[in-house]
């Protein structure tokens, strides 16, 4: 369903509906908002023949972070949009012309082979398409403004998007994720993440407060989907991001406290997914929240490591 003109892509990152990307649509122009890997392109394409649009109406490629499953496609993406520039936040816009080090840091956790089999080799993106978009830089789509806003706490190169015309923002990993494979009677069921290497409790409380005092009528979510019961989800997340930051302290200087503040995590949003009223099993949820929930831990120990050198 396509609600004021926001069309939702999936990129066929992972598995189905974990990975999303968007489609702004205003008088005949268009606007992505993030765009997977590059193997999402073919979708992002299709995306805009759906929409009735073609490469030569798109004005924008937004990105909300350079995260590679937010920003990996945007080189091979931005070829395909002869019309197109980029926006992305000051602190990631050199990542954006020259990925080098993006690439060289990924590969040094993952390897070159699994990097090329997940991501595809990242391409540039010319210098001259590169748009910065500090705080309140406003994006002009046919009329429609899109502002950006600074908000750390999951990155310090992120930046969501608020679109004044529907009422609604594009958070990336800001608002946390929510599957919609836990939805319930009550809603959604949102978790935040706190993946390497930067994340700031105290940052994201602060962007979870700014974006909760816009009022929107929903929050546009990349992992996944539209969510709304807007001040609810962040009073969920608030009270979340302390129990995690709790259990990391808790999990100190252990040998094994990665595998030890996994298992935490584990039960932690066990317990509240099944408060939610969720109703499947550990092992289900350990196949949804895996990944999520090893990232969460190695940037919680990497957040702890940092405040303790401080």
């Amino acid at each position: 369903m396509t609600v004021h003109g926001i069309h939702t892509i999936d990129t066929g990152f992972v598995r189905p509906r974990f990975d999303a990307a968007y489609l702004i649509v205003e008088n005949g122009r268009g606007a992505f908002v993030d765009c997977g890997t590059n193997f999402a392109v073919p979708r992002m394409l299709d995306a805009l023949r759906q929409a009735g649009l073609t490469a030569d109406d798109v004005d924008w490629l937004i990105l909300t972070h350079v995260h590679l499953d937010h920003a990996g496609g945007a080189g091979a993406l931005m070829a395909q949009l002869p019309h197109a520039r980029l926006a992305v936040h000051p602190r990631g816009a050199r990542h954006m012309i020259d990925p080098a080090q993006l690439w060289a840091g990924a590969s040094a956790v993952y390897g070159e082979a699994v990097m090329e089999q997940t991501y595809g080799r990242l391409q540039p993106v010319p210098s001259e398409r590169v748009v910065e978009a500090p705080d309140n830089h406003v994006i002009d789509l046919a009329g429609r403004s899109l502002r950006c806003l600074d908000t750390p706490g999951h990155a310090k190169h992120h930046l969501c998007l608020y679109d004044e015309r529907s009422n609604r923002c594009f958070s990336g990993d800001t608002f946390g994720l929510s599957y919609r494979e836990f939805d319930t009677a009550n809603g959604p069921f949102v978790i935040p993440t706190t993946s390497p290497v930067q994340f700031d409790p105290e940052a994201l409380h602060a962007s979870l407060r700014r974006l909760v005092a816009l009022q929107p009528e929903a929050i546009h979510l990349t992992h996944y989907g539209a969510v709304d019961q807007v001040e609810k989800l962040a009073d969920d997340l608030h009270r979340r991001i302390d129990a995690m930051v709790a259990l990391a302290r808790s999990a100190g200087e252990l040998p094994d406290r990665q595998a030890r503040l996994m298992e935490a995590l584990t039960d932690l949003y066990a317990e509240h997914a099944a408060a939610h009223g969720w109703a499947g099993s550990r092992a289900t949820l350990c196949e949804l929240l895996g990944m999520d929930i090893e990232l969460n831990a190695q940037g919680l120990l990497v957040w702890l490591d940092r405040q303790a050198r401080h």
